[in-house]
């Protein structure tokens, strides 16, 4: 059902853009549809508007909702088509110099002989279906030589023919079949705004908002050993322990970089080093996730600050007073706080909302690390450069693959046998963690040559549904795009 919300918006907004333009508008309103065109654009966009609110809320129960708007998309997309048709000949127009997609006809003799002439061709073309083709005919065919005519354009000609000197024919305009195909479509999508705008209000207003369902994770290491990236862990734990930001009362270092690349790992390793441990007085993990709420996260933040020795524990909902709590307890400390996994922030406004109380104390060189898949949110958020990961280098990356599969200890034919074909997966893994543990996952279920040529051979692994696994990890962040962007996505992987 989101999928068919955000569909139905996207197609009305490509069409209300087509209608704004000045020649398409006085067209449409040259048809006579018992509304003019600014009318049909309101009518647009009151529909748009509640559809766009319905893409927050759960509206899956409203199953007649599927169909109408499966049809107002279908009757968009048609009515999208014949506006671009007609935008082409308004071109055609332009560089020949003549009129015959002009829109306003008028009521003088000139405009009605224009109209008639259109109608009596149209008229011959339905006697004569091959007139309104290219140049295929004979020359000699009379009902060629009217659809050859430089008055006559057809727009059921989709193709264009070319002659014995490599000349293309232009496409032909019908004036008649254009205003029918164009008046029948926006009629037929006025009769659907309005049911669909009477079930989207009917919608309750405090429906179930559509969540992302994210794993919480905390600072606890799962993963024993750092595979790779040695040299940039060093040089962030040098510049957080070693005076790097050390004239700072706290500064923001983002760690970016796509799903399943390994930023929360690799920052459960920052705040778990000794070094890290024995700089910081205070240190606090918050998985964030797509809950970006500044109250809930300022009191989880608040829970995890030991209380000063006279201080009165109150428990409160009160922002401004939980705010001047952590300021009051974090005052002469130097902390580390981790916000892990964030996939919104509304505004800036709301970023430094949150930051507020930490910017207040006495000590300097405190860090707050924030971990996102997003390089606007690290850009907002940043006072030092963003940490950009990547996927690891191929010898760490084998070696963690390696790890995926066999624990510590790797079969003895594993060498003569399988190693080519694990070498040859990795390949095709690019580097990612995420990938790495799926893939091993299922090599490890049989250590087979057979079984294992059928991974490397089959993408068995694009197949696996477990939330830990590589393509439910990422659709998330497919999820999580704008239909258009969603659209545009899939555009894109058409291409190898």
């Amino acid at each position: 059902m989101e999928v068919a919300v955000g569909a139905a918006s996207s197609l009305l907004g490509k069409l209300l853009t087509k209608l704004s333009e000045d020649l398409v508008a006085a067209y449409v309103h040259s048809l006579e549809l018992g509304h003019n065109s600014q009318q049909i654009k309101t009518k647009l966009l009151h529909t748009q508007g509640l559809l766009q609110v319905a893409e927050g809320r759960d509206v899956s129960n409203v199953t007649a909702l599927q169909a109408l708007l499966e049809e107002l998309s279908k009757k968009a997309d048609e009515a999208e088509d014949s506006l671009d048709e007609l935008h082409y000949f308004k071109i055609q127009d332009q560089l020949d110099g003549t009129n015959y997609a002009a829109p306003d006809l008028g009521d003088s003799l000139r405009g009605h002989a224009r109209h008639g002439g259109h109608a009596a061709r149209h008229t011959i073309g339905n006697w004569f279906p091959c007139s309104s083709c290219s140049r295929a005919q004979d020359d000699d065919s009379a009902p060629t030589a009217v659809a050859n005519s430089p008055h006559h354009y057809a727009t059921n000609s989709v193709t264009a023919s070319a002659d014995d000197d490599g000349d293309v024919d232009k496409l032909h305009f019908d004036r008649v079949t254009m205003s029918r195909k164009i008046k029948s479509v926006i009629n037929d999508i006025h009769s659907l705004c309005d049911p669909i705008s009477d079930l989207l209000n009917k919608v309750p207003s405090s429906s179930t908002a559509v969540t992302l369902k994210r794993p919480h994770v905390g600072s606890t290491i799962i993963q024993d050993t750092l595979h790779g990236r040695r040299d940039i862990f060093e040089k962030i734990v040098n510049d957080i322990t070693s005076g790097t930001h050390h004239s700072q009362t706290v500064s923001v270092l983002p760690i970016v970089g796509p799903g399943g690349i390994g930023k929360t790992t690799f920052t459960q390793h920052l705040y778990n080093d000794g070094r890290t441990e024995e700089h910081f007085a205070v240190m606090v993990w918050v998985c964030v996730s797509t809950d970006f709420d500044v109250l809930k996260l300022t009191q989880q933040i608040l829970n995890c600050i030991p209380a000063t020795d006279n201080e009165i524990a109150i428990e409160t909902t009160n922002l401004d007073r939980l705010q001047k709590s952590i300021a009051q307890r974090l005052k002469t400390k130097r902390f580390l706080i981790v916000l892990d996994d964030i996939w919104k922030c509304d505004s800036e406004d709301e970023w430094k909302t949150l930051l507020a109380p930490f910017t207040k104390g006495d000590a300097k060189g405190s860090m707050i690390l924030v971990t996102t898949r997003f390089p606007k949110l690290a850009r907002m958020m940043k006072t030092v450069d963003p940490v950009e990961l990547q996927g690891l280098e191929s010898n760490d990356f084998f070696t963690f693959f390696e790890s995926c599969i066999f624990g510590e200890h790797k079969p003895r034919h594993y060498e003569d046998e399988l190693d080519g074909i694990a070498r040859e997966i990795a390949c095709k893994l690019k580097g990612s963690p995420l990938a790495a543990k799926t893939v091993g996952r299922l090599l490890k279920k049989n250590l087979s040559r057979e079984h294992w040529n059928g991974v490397l051979h089959n993408h068995e692994w694009r197949n696996q549904k477990n939330d830990n696994d590589i393509i439910p990890s990422l659709k998330i962040s497919y999820d999580y795009l704008p239909f258009h962007l969603k659209k545009c996505f899939s555009y894109c992987a058409l291409y190898p």
